[in-house]
C-alpha cells in the first residue's frame, strides 16, 4: 500500500520484541518506505492470512512454515533477519505415569505436536529426538491439534488430527499421548521429558554453535520485483534496529530483563559477540541444518538451495 509514489507506507506485521522494538517505537526508521503497523494479538493467526492470502506487504513469519510455504509456489520471500531464536529442549512434556525413562522410550507412542506438523517449534524438538536421543520419528505417531498454515501441503501418514472435543494437555495428563511439543505441564502427572533442559540445551548450543532461529521476516515478491532496492532497506533498518537492542543487552539498559533477554545475553557472553546475527553466512550452517530436519520429517522433498530460501538477500 502506498500514500505516495515515491515512499510507500507498507503493511507490516512483527510482534513487539527486543530485536525490533526501536522499530515500533519509532527510534529506528526506514529510509525509502514507511511502516504501517498491524497489532494482531495471536501472531501465528497472521503467519495464516500471509502464506494463505499475502495479505500484509512486510512479516514476521515461522521459518518452517516459510520453507513449506515457499516449496508451495507461495509469491513472498525471506530476508535473512532472525527476529526469534530459542532452544526447544524444554519443548516436549510427557506423561510420568507411564514409565518413559528416555526419549527413545516414545518410540512406538502417540506424541501430541501443539498446531500443525510444520511449526518450528515441533521440527527443531523432533531434530532434538532424532540427532541427540536417537529416536525414530517415523515409528511415532504424531498427534496434531490444528492444521498447516501452508493449505496445499500433506504430512506423512504417521501424522493425525486430534481426536474432536480433546485438548493435547488433557491427552498427555490422561496418558492417552505418552507425551507433547509446545504445550504445559500444568497437570500434575506432566513433566519435562529431558531433565534439566535449560541447562541440557545450552549446552547443546555450546558445542554445536547453534542458537536455533524461529521466525524471520518475508516480502511480497510483487513488491521486491517492483522496487529491488527495498531488500536492502528492509535489511538495513531490521538489522539497526536489532543492533540498537543488542547495544542495550551489552550495557544492561535493559529495565526488567524478561526471559527472552536473558537467555540473549548469556548467549551473547557464551559467544563474546553478537548473539542475533542476521544475513546468510554467518546462519548457513544452522539454516542448512533445519532444512535438513525439515527434509527428514518429509515437510520437504529436498534442500532447497539458499539463494531459492533468500532470493534477494545478495
Amino acid at each position: 500500500m502506498s500514500r505516495d509514489a515515491d515512499v510507500p507506507t507498507l503493511k507490516t506485521v512483527t510482534r513487539t520484541q527486543g530485536a525490533n522494538a526501536a522499530l515500533k517505537e519509532g527510534t529506528v526508521r526506514p529510509d525509502g518506505f514507511a511502516f504501517d503497523f498491524e497489532e494482531i494479538p495471536v501472531l501465528v493467526h497472521g503467519f495464516r492470512r500471509m502464506v494463505r492470502n499475502l495479505e500484509f506487504d512486510i512479516s514476521e513469519m515461522a521459518f518452517t512454515t516459510y520453507l513449506c510455504a515457499k516449496a508451495h509456489g507461495v509469491r513472498f520471500s525471506a530476508l535473512p533477519i532472525f527476529l526469534v531464536r530459542g532452544f526447544h529442549h524444554g519443548a516436549i512434556v510427557h506423561n510420568t505415569r507411564l514409565g518413559i525413562r528416555h526419549p527413545k522410550d516414545l518410540e512406538g507412542r502417540r506424541v501430541g505436536v501443539n498446531r500443525g506438523y510444520t511449526v518450528t517449534t515441533g521440527v527443531w524438538a523432533r531434530g532434538i529426538l532424532a540427532d541427540e536421543y536417537g529416536v525414530d520419528l517415523d515409528s511415532i505417531t504424531w498427534v496434531l491439534s490444528g492444521d498447516e498454515h501452508v493449505a496445499d501441503y500433506r504430512p506423512p501418514p504417521n501424522v493425525v488430527p486430534v481426536e474432536p472435543g480433546h485438548t493435547l494437555e488433557d491427552l498427555v495428563g490422561s496418558g492417552d499421548l505418552a507425551a507433547a511439543i509446545g504445550v504445559g505441564t500444568g497437570h500434575p502427572d506432566v513433566a519435562p521429558l529431558i531433565p534439566d533442559a535449560g541447562e541440557t540445551a545450552f549446552a547443546s548450543f555450546q558445542a554445536s554453535g547453534f542458537y536455533p532461529i524461529n521466525h524471520l521476516v518475508v516480502v511480497r515478491d510483487e513488491l521486491l520485483e517492483a522496487r529491488p532496492e527495498l531488500a536492502g532497506q528492509v535489511m538495513d533498518v531490521f538489522e539497526r534496529a536489532k543492533d540498537t537492542y543488542v547495544d542495550r543487552l551489552r550495557a544492561g539498559a535493559i529495565d526488567e530483563p524478561g526471559p527472552d533477554d536473558r537467555r540473549n545475553l548469556r548467549a551473547m557472553e557464551a559467544t563474546g559477540g553478537d548473539p542475533l546475527p542476521y544475513g546468510v553466512e554467518p546462519n548457513r550452517a544452522m539454516v542448512e541444518k533445519l532444512m535438513g530436519y525439515a527434509v527428514h520429517q518429509r515437510i520437504l522433498d529436498e534442500p532447497m538451495p539458499l539463494d531459492t530460501v533468500f532470493p534477494y538477500s545478495g
